[in-house]
C-alpha cells in the first residue's frame, strides 16, 4: 500500500492556496468587469463560480451521506447546512488535513503491516478523502476554471484590451489546472493497488498533454465564437449532446439514486467538451482514438473557416499566430498523449466494477476500495 507523503501534504497545502486564490480572483474579476460597465461578463463568470460550487456541494454532501450510512444522523445536519452555504469543500479540507498531517508526520515506519493495523488505517483515510477532494476539484476543473479560461481568452481576442486583472485570471486558471490534473493523477496511483506513484517525468508527461490539448481546443473554441457566437453555441451542445449520450450508452453507475445519477451524467457531457476519460475503468483505445480525432477534425474546420470566411477577424486577432498556437499546442498534446499511453498509463483497470461501486469505507474490519479506484480518467 502506498504512503500518504509529506510531499503529499504540500501539496495539499498548496491546492488550498491556490482553490482560495481562485475565488478571490473570481470575484475580482467579477468586480473589475462591473466596473467597466461590461455586465454580462461578470454574470457569466459568477454563473461559472455558482455553478461548480453548487454541483460540487451536492456530490459532496451525498458521498458524506453515503459513507456515514446512518452512523452520523446527528453531524448529517450540521453537514447538510455547512453544503447549504457552500463551505463544504472546506470541511473535507479540514479532514484532508487532520488525516494527512497524522499519516504524514505522526507515523512512525516500522516496517510491512497490515491493511488493518491502526498506521495503514489512517493511511487508508487520508488517501481516501484527498481522493475525494480531488475528484471534486476535477468537476470544479471543467465546470468552472477550463470556461472561465475560455472567456477570458475570448474577451482578450474580441477587445483587445490587455488589463492586468485578465492576464492574473488566465494564469491563475491555468494553475487551478494544473494542480487538479496533478493532484489527480498522484491521488489515480495511490488508489490503484500494485502500482508505484508516478515520478516527475511522468507527472509532467501527463500534464503536458492535458493542457496542451484543452488549450488548443480552447483557442479553437474561442475562434469560432468570435465568427459566430450562435454557431459556437450550436457546436458546444452538439458535442455535449454526445457526450451525454455516450454516458446513457455506457450506463454509469456513479451514483445510488436515479435523479444523482442523470446530474452525473450531464457533468460528464460538460468535461467531455474539453478532455476525455474513461467513466466505466475499462480500456478505451477506440473510444479515446474517436474522441481526439473529432476534436482534430473540429480545429482545423474551425480554423479553414476562420481563414476563408471572415479576413476581417485574420487582421483583429492576428489569426496567423492563434491559429499557429492552435496547431503546435494539439500536435505537442496529441505527442504527449501518446508518449504517456505508451510509457506511464496505469495498466491495472479494475474488473467487472462500475464507476460508482460503492462501500462504506470506514466502517466494518477489510479494507474496501475508494470511489476513486474506478474513477479511470484517461
Amino acid at each position: 500500500m502506498m504512503k500518504f507523503t509529506k510531499w503529499n501534504f504540500i501539496f495539499l497545502l498548496g491546492g488550498i492556496i491556490v482553490y482560495i486564490a481562485d475565488i478571490g480572483v473570481d470575484f475580482w474579476v467579477a468586480s473589475k468587469y462591473f466596473y467597466q460597465g461590461q455586465y454580462f461578463w461578470a454574470v457569466l463568470i459568477l454563473c461559472f463560480r455558482g455553478l461548480s460550487s453548487l454541483v460540487t456541494q451536492i456530490f459532496s454532501y451525498h458521498w458524506f451521506k453515503n459513507d456515514w450510512n446512518g452512523t452520523h444522523p446527528g453531524k448529517l445536519d450540521w453537514i447538510f447546512l455547512v453544503h447549504f452555504f457552500h463551505c463544504g469543500i472546506f470541511i473535507r479540507y479540514w479532514f484532508a488535513l487532520k488525516y494527512g498531517c497524522q499519516a504524514a508526520f505522526r507515523q512512525d515506519s516500522s516496517g510491512d503491516v497490515s491493511e488493518t493495523d491502526p498506521p495503514n488505517i489512517i493511511q487508508k483515510q487520508a488517501i481516501d478523502v484527498l481522493t475525494d477532494i480531488n475528484m471534486l476539484r476535477v468537476f470544479k476543473t471543467f465546470l468552472e476554471t477550463t470556461p472561465q479560461l475560455f472567456v477570458q481568452i475570448y474577451v482578450l481576442m474580441e477587445y483587445n484590451n490587455h488589463n492586468f486583472y485578465q492576464y492574473a485570471a488566465i494564469i491563475i486558471s491555468f494553475c487551478g489546472i494544473s494542480f487538479s490534473m496533478v493532484d489527480y493523477q498522484i491521488s489515480l496511483r495511490k488508489s490503484l493497488p500494485d502500482k508505484e506513484e508516478l515520478e516527475a517525468l511522468p507527472k509532467l508527461v501527463y500534464l503536458f498533454y492535458k493542457l496542451l490539448t484543452i488549450t488548443s481546443w480552447i483557442l479553437s473554441i474561442s475562434l469560432i465564437t468570435l465568427l459566430s457566437v450562435r454557431s459556437s453555441v450550436i457546436v458546444l451542445i452538439l458535442l455535449w449532446s454526445c457526450g451525454f449520450a455516450w454516458t446513457l450508452k455506457q450506463h454509469t453507475t456513479f451514483c445510488k439514486s436515479k435523479e444523482m445519477e442523470y446530474l452525473y451524467r450531464t457533468v460528464v457531457g460538460i468535461i467531455l467538451l474539453f478532455t476525455f476519460f474513461n467513466i466505466k475503468g475499462r480500456k478505451t483505445k477506440a473510444y479515446i482514438s474517436i474522441y481526439y480525432a473529432t476534436h482534430t477534425i473540429v480545429t482545423v474546420g474551425i480554423l479553414l473557416v476562420c481563414l476563408f470566411w471572415k479576413p476581417a477577424v485574420i487582421e483583429k486577432v492576428h489569426l496567423t499566430i492563434v491559429s499557429g498556437l492552435t496547431v503546435i499546442s494539439l500536435v505537442l498534446g496529441l505527442i504527449f498523449l501518446a508518449v504517456y499511453y505508451k510509457y506511464f498509463h496505469p495498466t491495472t483497470y479494475c474488473k467487472q466494477r462500475t464507476f460508482f461501486d460503492e462501500v462504506d469505507r470506514r466502517g466494518g474490519d477489510n479494507m474496501e476500495v475508494g470511489r476513486f479506484q474506478n474513477f479511470i480518467m484517461q
